[in-house]
């Protein structure tokens, strides 16, 4: 029979999951619950108090609040962590250590002892750690400040009595790698109140063996320096798993060295995991003869709010009871419950396939990076990859969870681009930014992978793929890995034509200047940054760097409209140069030199019509005053020819009635672009407004492309190319027009609407008769009937 208390904790826990997890409430409390916001919660205690299910929905708006007050965000960007059966058993878990807590001392002393020796004996036997004792914490560093302590009473005799005056006699080293995760020795010394000095960094291979592995001779030489000195050698914390590259230390020889100094041996990294799997490889075996290691079996299995795991061994129970390891609290023994639960509901079998199936997604991705026809190697010893280099090969790891790829640009001077030796000064920050792109993009494309972006001291830059970090949480499958390699043959080709075209790039702009000013950002992931130069003269600074910022601005917009896969940008918030364009990952048809030029060309019409502007503003000012002058002395001219009594009001109408004046109406039309008053019978009189600028004969850009392919494409070196001429319907019969061409000499920015004017459309549509042929086109002009518009109805 069941305890109903324990009945009501199973059931109050699936009804929350429900309403948290699933998000799915009743119709009347989805309305009820849009009632809670930022304003509406109050800050004291209510006084009435609330039932289960609203604070349940109270909780489920404060999770969701954000992506209710953001109409239009992604949603998807930021999932909620589905934990599956696996987590509600570990979330189950902390509810019965609340309600386990209540019971009679005895009681509860039994079961905790229950929870906790088999807790230990299942990890001890999974992970291959005989008579091992388990200590369980929520920080996962917290383990090793445990152990360490224990070190220190093992190591000094009289620290139970004299404390830490008897370290000043022989000061304790700690030892760990320079590939340690940051900032672990240092809170290491702060807990155990050890000063810095205490902690020694070794560095890692730099001749033979993997870059991130300890250099164990260099170890035993620090270790005799420090025994010489008369400081004891107490702790070395090795990697089964480096944080960034997932690399092992030599764990035996580390363990043979240790024996022989007297020094602990404490080992953690993601690594362990596999020494649940079937076979293991000889340099994580290393770890089960470790003094201590740390697991963390809830990253690896995907289960929520589970602590971490130290496994140690020591035969003295007083000095664990002192060191910490051990507690006589009944509660704190609980803290196993959640873990204790989850592995009992997965089982042997479903721990291991869970670890074995993200070892398999590694090996899957490592394949397949490797089988690429572009990865090359050299003598069958250095490999030299131009398009992923795997940089996880380390001994006999072939089971390694952790695979690390980056992009490697091949040092080629064919095609149209230039070659990387162009840029040999800045090539690796550039190869750093361009893979920290690629790591950004595949996160983004497919964010069930779960890959990221590291930074490595020798490498740089790199992708990592960690599935025993992220499988079991984002539910990672072969398919994801699939599609990481399907994203990488479309990026990879991409980043390649960057990079060939980057020189080609820089070249065409200072073939530009002054106009154009190249800006070197090598942080930048594209082609490159370019900024137009006013050429302004005689402004200060201040009112240059104005109109520079106004040029580039306008000159930005008119890029992001044209018709191209060019991705164009303003300042990103990393840059320190200000007023540029950045141009993004081009193609390797992009036509760099008609890019600048179209660059150049567009920046030099802006400033131009910001000039055009400026003088005609001043002109219409100008025009104005005249305007005023010639309008009040029209006025004076009516008043003497018609006489003062015509303008009185009733003197004047009877005045007309009997003796009406005949004088022409006058009318005025005022040219912005001249600034002047003119009469309206020229406008009358005549088609076209003779001798005056037209606001349209700004100059345009033509852009040299065929139609219907892509601004800035080479002719045929897209897919998107097509002839070089292209017929527009049946024309209207009454025009007279059968057919008209097209000329591939169009303004990038420029629709293929309608033309506004009769004028306009003349320039771009002719009759088939009077094409290429000017003396024509004049005489037919001069037969038409004057104010008569010519027929484009069909046009």
């Amino acid at each position: 029979m069941v305890d109903a208390a324990l009945a009501q904790v199973g059931k109050n826990l699936n009804e929350a999951m429900r309403i948290l997890g699933d998000g799915q409430m009743e119709p009347d409390a989805g309305t009820e619950s849009r009632r809670f916001s930022r304003t509406s919660i109050p800050g004291p205690l209510q006084g009435d108090g609330q039932d289960v299910t609203t604070i349940l929905h109270l909780v489920h708006h404060l999770i969701h609040e954000e992506e209710d007050e953001e109409d239009g965000s992604d949603k998807a960007s930021q999932p909620i962590q589905n934990v599956g059966e696996q987590g509600h058993m570990a979330l189950l878990g902390h509810s019965l250590a609340a309600y386990i807590s209540v019971l009679d001392r005895e009681r509860l002393r039994k079961l905790t002892t229950r929870i906790l020796s088999d807790t230990t004996l299942w990890l001890c036997r999974i992970f291959r750690y005989d008579n091992g004792s388990a200590y369980f914490h929520e920080d996962d560093r917290d383990g090793l400040v445990k152990v360490c302590r224990l070190a220190i009473n093992a190591r000094y005799e009289e620290y139970t009595t004299e404390g830490y005056a008897v370290l000043s006699s022989r000061q304790p080293v700690i030892y760990q790698s320079a590939s340690c995760r940051p900032g672990l020795g240092q809170h290491l010394c702060n807990q155990l109140g050890l000063p810095l000095s205490s902690l020694c960094t070794v560095p890692c291979n730099t001749i033979f063996g993997s870059q991130h592995q300890m250099d164990v001779a260099l170890l035993d030489k620090l270790i005799k320096e420090d025994t010489d000195a008369g400081k004891l050698p107490l702790l070395l914390i090795a990697n089964a798993g480096t944080p960034e590259a997932g690399h092992t230390d030599k764990l035996s020889r580390l363990k043979e060295l240790c024996d022989q100094h007297g020094i602990w041996l404490h080992v953690e990294g993601v690594n362990l995991a596999t020494l649940a799997l079937a076979q293991v490889t000889s340099a994580v075996m290393g770890a089960t003869r470790s003094d201590s290691m740390t697991l963390t079996p809830g990253r690896w299995l995907g289960l929520p709010a589970v602590t971490a795991v130290t496994l140690y061994r020591h035969e003295d129970p007083a000095l664990s009871l002192a060191a910490g390891l051990t507690s006589s609290q009944p509660v704190e023994k609980l803290r196993a419950l959640p873990l204790w639960l989850s592995l009992q509901y997965l089982g042997h079998n479903g721990i291991v396939q869970k670890i074995r199936h993200a070892a398999a997604l590694s090996q899957h991705l490592l394949l397949k990076l490797k089988s690429l026809t572009c990865i090359r190697t050299s003598d069958g010893l250095e490999k030299q990859i131009s398009l992923v280099e795997a940089l996880k090969m380390v001994e006999d790891e072939q089971n390694s969870p952790v695979v690390l790829f980056k992009f490697s640009q091949e040092s080629n001077a064919g095609g149209s681009g230039g070659s990387v030796d162009g840029l040999c000064v800045g090539e690796k920050e550039v190869l750093d930014t361009f893979n920290r792109w690629m790591g950004e993009q595949l996160a983004q494309l497919v964010p069930a992978s779960g890959v990221d972006v590291v930074e490595l001291e020798d490498e740089g830059t790199c992708v990592r793929f960690s599935p025993l970090l992220t499988a079991a949480v984002l539910g990672t499958q072969q398919e994801d890995v699939d599609e990481v390699v399907q994203k990488l043959l479309e990026l990879v080709p991409m980043m390649s034509a960057t990079m060939n075209l980057r020189q080609d790039f820089r070249e065409e702009t200072h073939r530009h200047a002054p106009s154009l000013t190249y800006i070197e950002e090598l942080s930048w992931p594209g082609l490159g940054a370019v900024r137009y130069e006013s050429q302004a003269e005689g402004a200060d600074e201040s009112r240059r760097k104005q109109e520079q910022k106004k040029i580039n601005d306008a000159l930005l917009t008119k890029l992001q409209e044209l018709d191209t896969d060019i991705f164009f940008s303003t300042d990103p918030e990393f840059v320190t140069e200000e007023n540029c364009i950045f141009v993004g990952m081009v193609t390797d048809d992009v036509d760099v030199s008609e890019l600048v030029d179209t660059i150049s060309t567009l920046g030099r019409d802006i400033e131009e019509s910001g000039r055009l502007l400026e003088n005609m503003t001043e002109r219409v000012r100008k025009g104005i005053l005249e305007a005023e002058l010639q309008l009040q002395k029209a006025n004076e001219e009516k008043l003497l020819e018609e006489g003062m009594l015509r303008q009185l009001p009733v003197v004047g109408s009877v005045l007309n009635w009997f003796s009406p004046v005949e004088s022409s109406i006058k009318g005025r039309t005022f040219n912005l672009a001249a600034g002047s008053l003119d009469s309206t019978d020229v406008t009358y009189s005549t088609k076209v407004q003779a001798g005056r600028t037209s606001l349209q004969d700004i100059p345009t850009l033509s852009a040299k492309r065929l139609s219907g392919q892509r601004l800035f494409r080479r002719p045929g070196a897209g897919s998107d190319s097509m002839s070089e001429t292209s017929s527009i319907g049946p024309a209207d019969e009454s025009s007279g027009v059968e057919s008209f061409t097209m000329s591939p000499n169009i303004h990038p920015s420029m629709s293929m609407s309608q033309p506004e004017t009769a004028e306009h459309a003349e320039a771009y549509v002719r009759p088939a008769g009077l094409l290429g042929n000017p003396e024509q086109v004049e005489a037919e002009e001069e037969r038409q009937p004057e104010g008569q518009e010519e027929d484009l109805s069909g046009r």
